[in-house]
């Protein structure tokens, strides 16, 4: 699966797509790897106030626990219930279907301080 180009990235390896002041946010495919066989997913719940760099929620493997960490601060709108249902979804779709929350922001959203595909991709190739 290629990374798709109009997302931004962190170093721990969430991924961001940003629509106007809509967020939404997810693990990347070298994440997915890295964790291999994803067990467990646990998501703050809508309606959550986060700010900036605090935690969505965890995904969790047989290797580790790993926390979401967004650099956004803004209120959780929805949750990928079906990523709950079937952790498994990470490991096969991270960039569509394993989404993980979507997070009204509260103020203007850029990538300035986060990679973009071709960065991210020539750090994390997969």
């Amino acid at each position: 699966m290629s990374t798709p180009s109009d997302y931004c990235f962190s170093e721990s390896h969430e991924w961001f797509n940003i629509e106007g002041d809509i967020i939404t946010i997810g693990i990347t495919q070298f994440a997915a790897n890295e964790l291999t066989d994803i067990t467990y997913v646990e998501m703050q719940s809508a309606g959550t106030t986060l700010g900036e760099h605090e935690s969505v929620g965890e995904v969790e493997s047989v290797k580790t626990t790993s926390d979401v960490v967004t650099p956004f601060a803004g209120e959780i709108i929805e949750i990928n219930d079906a990523v709950s249902d079937d952790p498994a979804i990470l490991n096969s779709d991270p960039f569509g279907a394993g989404w993980l929350a979507k997070i009204k922001i509260s103020e203007g959203a850029n990538c300035e301080s986060l990679m973009d595909q071709e960065t991210y991709d020539s750090k994390y190739p997969v």
